[in-house]
């Protein structure tokens, strides 16, 4: 990875950009407790942080009667109540200010119909140039397609892309769009840089 040659920095958004796993764990309990079942187990959690809600939903839930049902109840569901569980993750808005205007900021996450409004509720409107969501794509991460998109929309090349990310899926993801990761708070993946704070892209990036 040469730093040199980034033009875009992108980030995942639950564990990269916000702590989300109140806001999440509270979301599918909702769901799960509608149908009188148990709340999430562990592993039922960290796959539903991860993946989409469409996938998660479908983990969760095995009975397919029940699972048919919660697509109605999600919709019910008034998500806004939930984005003050969210905590912005610290440094993320001074890193924003820094990178723009020299670099093109983006986020690519499996996130779907809920991302809009995370942005809005947290003043974070007009702080990115593209968001790609798995609404947006024909296949969420694990597969390149967002960073594909991310690359196609700006006219780049994948060595002009910084990803930021946290879990497997964003490098598999990474690595399937040949774009640099760096991988956040998770010394297990596999990566071109490990950080634990988001100031240490400043210091990548020789924004200081």
């Amino acid at each position: 990875m040469n730093p040199d040659n980034i033009k875009i920095v992108a980030f995942d958004c639950d564990g990269v950009m916000f702590d989300t796993a109140e806001a999440n764990r509270t979301y599918y309990n909702r769901i799960l407790n509608y149908f009188n079942q148990p709340p999430l187990r562990d592993e039922q959690f960290a796959y539903t942080h991860m993946h989409t809600v469409d996938a998660s939903l479908d983990y969760i839930l095995t009975d397919k009667v029940i699972r048919e049902k919660a697509d109605e109840i999600r919709k019910t569901l008034n998500y806004s109540s939930l984005i003050p569980f969210m905590k912005i993750e610290p440094g993320l808005i001074t890193l924003l200010n820094k990178l723009r205007p020299r670099y093109k900021t983006a986020i690519a996450t499996n996130r779907s119909d809920t991302m809009d409004q995370v942005i809005q509720e947290h003043g974070l409107d007009g702080c990115f140039d593209l968001i790609i969501s798995a609404r947006d794509v024909a296949r969420p991460k694990p597969f390149p397609d967002p960073l594909i998109k991310i690359m196609n929309h700006f006219s780049v090349f994948p060595g002009n892309i910084l990803y930021i990310g946290d879990s497997e899926l964003d490098e598999k993801a990474s690595k399937a769009a040949g774009v640099p990761f760096v991988a956040y708070n998770n010394p297990a993946l596999s990566a071109e840089m490990h950080i634990n704070r988001l100031s240490e892209i400043e210091i990548l990036l020789k924004l200081n």
